[in-house]
């Protein structure tokens, strides 16, 4: 059986590694916390966190284009919570430094505009099969 070379694996599209890259640097913030702030906003930050790529491979392995941009938008959504949201919060409070903070942040926007192209290109090959 030949392999499809159109067919692009989702551990290759950098969306996805962009996602897993922002989940590991969320990781390594969230282990360092204590059990207080674990309860108060670490949880929430990394289900936020990880959410992300699972929407992505969630909407990977849907057809129907309506569907897989249902997830990207709950990807979106769970990347502003996990960013804009917690993340910034813990730097308000000074619970993480500048550099974890920014680090994660550059990651996150690279992510943003990955993830809003994603979309794009999904609404533009439906609209190109009609």
């Amino acid at each position: 059986m030949g392999e499809n070379k159109d067919y692009i694996k989702l551990e290759d599209l950098e969306v996805y590694q962009l996602s897993r890259s922002l989940s590991k640097k969320a990781w390594a913030i969230y282990s360092k916390l204590n059990w207080q702030m674990r309860k108060i906003m670490g949880d929430q930050f990394i289900e936020s966190s990880d959410s992300i790529g699972a929407n992505i491979a969630e909407a990977y392995g849907r057809y129907h284009y309506l569907d897989r941009i249902r997830f990207l938008y709950n990807s979106r959504g769970s990347k502003l919570e996990s960013v804009n949201h917690w993340l910034s919060l813990m730097h308000e409070r000074g619970v993480i430094s500048d550099d974890e903070f920014k680090d994660a942040k550059d990651t996150a926007e690279k992510l943003a505009v990955k993830l809003n192209n994603y979309i794009k290109s999904i609404y533009n090959s439906k609209n190109e099969l009609k």
